[in-house]
């Protein structure tokens, strides 16, 4: 955790640095910035930061945070520690990653009309993805992340992490192309294989959605 407030930090250092730079204090502008602006900002750069690396304990979403219905908004990545984020090239590595996640899952139908996850209390959960729903029971570790849906045929774990817009469900390389396959039916083999590489283009990557209600 040490290292992920030293993350923080830095994006800390960032935005101040934006900010002085644009007029604000450190450019003899006292009392000039746009607060609004500077709201924006942040939340952007530490949106990024915190999404972008699967970060416990205080950072994400509790039990109760993750109940509700949750619709497909765009791909999401992230990496599950700070130095396997930073040996696949920072943050821009992730950017990259959602890009060709859009294209594959654009190819399969992937939309937010017909991918979506609802998440009761009882821990029972509804889902369907390319239109095809699926439904079961889930267990989350809100210490860590880790959640687990267990279906009719099989147990998928995943991370779920907060996102500057909602909430980005993940998974490993072979959980990703179970999710595809066995449950949601997708028979584009080429678009399956292509979203299996990108998870495993870097190690410690996960890809899944970026959801949102």
């Amino acid at each position: 955790m040490k290292k992920t407030h030293l993350t923080i930090l830095a994006a800390i250092s960032l935005l101040l640095s934006s900010c002085f730079g644009a007029g604000g204090y450190g450019n003899g502008g006292y009392g000039t910035a746009n607060t609004a602006s500077t709201g924006n900002v942040w939340g952007s750069v530490l949106g990024s930061v915190l999404s972008s690396v699967l970060l416990g304990g205080g950072y994400g979403y509790d039990q109760s945070g993750i109940l509700g219905s949750w619709n497909y908004n765009a791909p999401s990545a992230a990496f599950t520690t700070e130095k396997a984020l930073t040996n696949a090239g920072g943050t821009a590595a992730v950017s990259n990653i959602k890009s060709s996640l859009a294209s594959n899952y654009s190819s399969i139908g992937i939309n937010r009309a017909n991918t979506s996850f609802s998440f009761q209390e009882g821990n029972k959960f509804t889902a369907k993805v390319n239109g095809i729903p699926f439904s079961g029971t889930y267990a989350f570790n809100a210490q860590n992340g880790e959640i687990s849906l267990q279906t009719a045929s099989e147990t998928l774990k995943g991370n779920v992490t907060k996102t500057e817009k909602g909430m980005g469900l993940m998974f490993d390389s072979a959980q990703m192309v179970n999710l595809l396959k066995k449950e949601c039916k997708v028979s584009n083999t080429a678009a399956i294989q292509a979203v299996s590489k990108l998870a495993k283009s870097a190690n410690g990557a996960r890809v899944g959605f970026e959801l949102t209600k």
